[in-house]
């Protein structure tokens, strides 16, 4: 990534947030801004990123536990989108689209350098999952509750890290993105059937690592 790409990619997202008050983009559908970006407005595309620049850095950083590594993949991600453009299919969502090159980004990384993450998540916000494994705690009645509250939280973040990559990005775009089963499937480019049964698969192998935190932690708290 060279610093004239970086410096058009800034450029690109000053312009659109100059412009970002106005009607033609307040009004607009993300893919009719596709639509005009395709059609070689760079504005258009900058829009694309201002909207869409912080939800991929935060897939970024739960798939890679690196907050520059995530900054990295989202600028490339931004990047492959652009030098892609004429590749994008009208009919196909633009979440999917995005979210499908900040996965391959992300998985390209992550084989690069033949690591796992330490402990993703850590930055992100509140998560939750439909069979209740963590909910998000906007209500904290006291400081003990949210001392708790964090301390569950962090272990669930911790138990995401350990899941294999392919599980683990689908709890992500599932779970954090609330993506639908069908979006996911268009982004990863999978059956249906294949996404529903990782998700099975990743939420009972979270249900086993949570109850062993839980054992440990009352044998230690008494609690």
């Amino acid at each position: 990534m060279g610093a004239n790409e970086a410096a058009v990619m800034l450029n690109l997202r000053e312009r659109a947030l100059e412009r970002a008050g106005q009607f033609m983009w307040t009004a607009a559908s993300d893919e009719r801004v596709a639509e005009s970006a395709v059609a070689g407005d760079r504005e258009a595309f900058g829009e694309l990123v201002r909207r869409w620049e912080n939800r991929i850095y935060r897939l970024a950083y739960g798939m890679l536990g690196s907050a520059e590594d995530a900054r990295d993949a989202t600028q490339e991600t931004f990047f492959a989108a652009y030098r892609n453009l004429a590749n994008f299919r009208g009919d196909a969502r633009v979440s999917s689209w995005l979210h499908r090159i900040a996965v391959n980004q992300c998985i390209s990384r992550q084989r690069r350098a033949n690591v796992r993450p330490e402990n993703p998540l850590s930055e992100t916000n509140e998560a939750r999952t439909e069979d209740g494994l963590w909910v998000a705690g906007t209500h904290r009645t006291s400081p003990a509750h949210a001392a708790e509250h964090n301390e569950r939280e962090q272990a669930v973040r911790r138990a995401v890290a350990t899941l294999p990559h392919e599980l683990r990005q689908v709890v992500l775009l599932k779970e954090f993105e609330e993506m639908t089963f069908q979006q996911i499937a268009d982004t990863l480019d999978l059956p249906l059937s294949t996404i529903k049964s990782r998700l099975y698969t990743a939420l009972k192998q979270l249900r086993a690592k949570l109850a062993r935190y839980e054992e440990t932690r009352t044998a230690t708290t008494g609690n």
